[in-house]
């Protein structure tokens, strides 16, 4: 897997398909690989899609400091300008989706449309409840436990009981580890997070998606954000959890796409 300098950090990433260029941000404690290929596949045939690792993710950088989500962003602009993308469409997810409203708050002239899901803006009304079985299966070594929390809290009841489905996400889970103290770097971020006030700034085109049975960052959260970027679209998937592109990765992939070919 190539690794590129970007900036302060070196980020590993992967580049396929074909088409305008497709940045992909990931979420809490995953990698580039938890974009899943039923949900990447359809987007590489309109698309340049990049996928990449965080830092102290995967071949990334290690963490020597505590981050910010603002520092994330940096990383992205600057793996951009590595790759010599001059503007991409960005697609952002949970942890990502913060991630992707910095980068467009910071670079607006390199977004060409903006895709936020399962998000939020930190802030008055925003909200994001304790998890307390699932930070005590992260933290206890465990990795069976951990990753079997995961899936239960981060889809709906009914998804979680796919066998297969959990089968898939298992085997990525176990293969791409991300180190505990990652996690809690990237879990303080998040907590530090508020682009309330500035989101009224952003002025490209927006698509805001969240599912109505989110439990990790809940429903109301994608109402706000929506709320506060002007002319924005709030896309509602009902009886959805919080990784919409693992529950329907064809219609994630077709709200990716019909938002960026319309705004091209």
């Amino acid at each position: 897997m190539p690794v590129i300098d970007a900036g302060d950090v070196r980020l590993s990433y992967e580049r396929s398909g074909a088409g305008p260029p497709l940045l992909l941000i990931m979420g809490l404690s995953g990698t580039l690989h938890h974009w899943g290929e039923p949900f990447l596949e359809p987007l590489r045939e309109n698309f340049d899609t990049i996928v990449y690792d965080h830092r102290g993710v995967g071949a990334s950088s290690r963490v020597e400091a505590p981050f910010a989500i603002a520092d994330l962003a940096a990383d992205a602009a600057g793996l951009l300008s590595a790759l010599e993308v001059e503007s991409a469409h960005v697609l952002g997810i949970s942890m990502g989706g913060m991630v992707a409203q910095e980068l467009a708050l910071a670079h607006p002239d390199r977004i060409r449309t903006l895709t936020l899901g399962c998000t939020y803006s930190g802030g008055p009304g925003s909200s994001l409840p304790p998890q307390p079985e699932l930070g005590a299966a992260i933290m206890s070594g465990d990795r069976e436990r951990a990753i079997r929390a995961m899936w239960e809290t981060n889809v709906s009841p009914g998804f979680a009981a796919d066998a297969d489905a959990y089968a898939a996400f298992r085997a990525i889970g176990a293969e791409h580890r991300v180190a505990i103290a990652v996690t809690m770097e990237q879990l303080s971020a998040i907590t530090r997070h508020d682009t309330s006030a500035r989101l009224s700034a952003l002025a490209m085109p927006t698509l805001v998606i969240h599912g109505t049975v989110d439990r990790i960052i809940p429903f109301h959260n994608g109402e706000m954000v929506a709320g506060l970027i002007p002319g924005s679209r709030l896309e509602v998937l009902r009886d959805i959890g919080h990784l919409s592109f693992w529950e329907m990765p064809e219609r994630s992939a077709e709200l990716v796409r019909e938002h960026a070919l319309v705004n091209v």
